[in-house]
């Protein structure tokens, strides 16, 4: 089992199951503590048949903001939209 912090796209975990993988050694899965939930790592995870679980992620993040009032629910929608596309996103808070 992978133990990681973060995971984003989950190009650098698998890199390093790959790494363990070569090195003869059977992993059955992955865990981290957060995940931001791309559907590009949830890809990278299937395409390498590794099961993959995360204790908390992003909307669960921004639900907890929103509760504590530091996040307004009318600034969930731009928030969650960051997560379609990080890359290109240009909104405001």
């Amino acid at each position: 089992m992978v133990i990681e912090d973060l995971v984003s796209t989950g190009k650098s975990s698998l890199q390093v199951v790959d790494v363990l993988r070569e090195q003869g050694l059977e992993v059955i899965g992955m865990v981290s503590i957060f995940t931001y939930g791309f559907l590009v790592a949830t890809e990278a995870f299937n395409k390498a048949s590794l099961a993959y679980y995360s204790l908390t992620d992003y909307t669960t993040l921004i639900e907890s903001a929103i509760e504590k009032g530091i996040v307004s629910s009318g600034q969930q929608d731009i928030l969650l939209k960051w997560r379609d596309d990080p890359a290109n996103w240009k909104g405001v808070l």
